[in-house]
């Protein structure tokens, strides 16, 4: 990829979680056999989450589990011809506990032929 279309996509992922339509990234910039990793294990317990079904599933446990009142994405930042960084603010009840957080995150995804083949959350 060169680095408009790395930038073009990066953008994309920004806005549509800017303005809440993430999920429809999954149909459109996605790879089928994209590779997900949390920076602590998910409660199957495994930090990696392979293709869109299991993609789809973690989002939608995050949705059951979490009351989400704001999110803030921030980026692209390009890295090489192949990866972008963005930096996700988050304010969140976790429903269970009623606790109510805010959360910074930073996520680190990796292109190829125009679609998204892996994505890496620290926080």
């Amino acid at each position: 990829m060169d680095r408009n279309e790395l930038k073009a996509l990066g953008e994309r992922v920004v806005a549509a979680n800017n303005d809440g339509s993430y999920k429809s990234l999954l149909d459109s910039v996605y790879a089928s056999g994209c590779v997900s990793v949390e920076s602590a294990p998910m409660p199957d317990g495994s930090a990696e989450t392979a293709g869109l079904e299991g993609i789809a599933g973690k989002w939608a446990w995050w949705e059951d589990n979490h009351t989400v009142h704001d999110t803030k994405a921030t980026g692209p930042f390009l890295h090489g011809d192949d990866r972008f960084g963005v930096i996700f603010e988050i304010d969140v009840t976790v429903k269970e506990s009623g606790e109510r957080m805010q959360m910074q995150e930073v996520a680190v995804y990796t292109a190829r032929d125009g679609l998204i083949v892996r994505e890496e959350f620290f926080n």
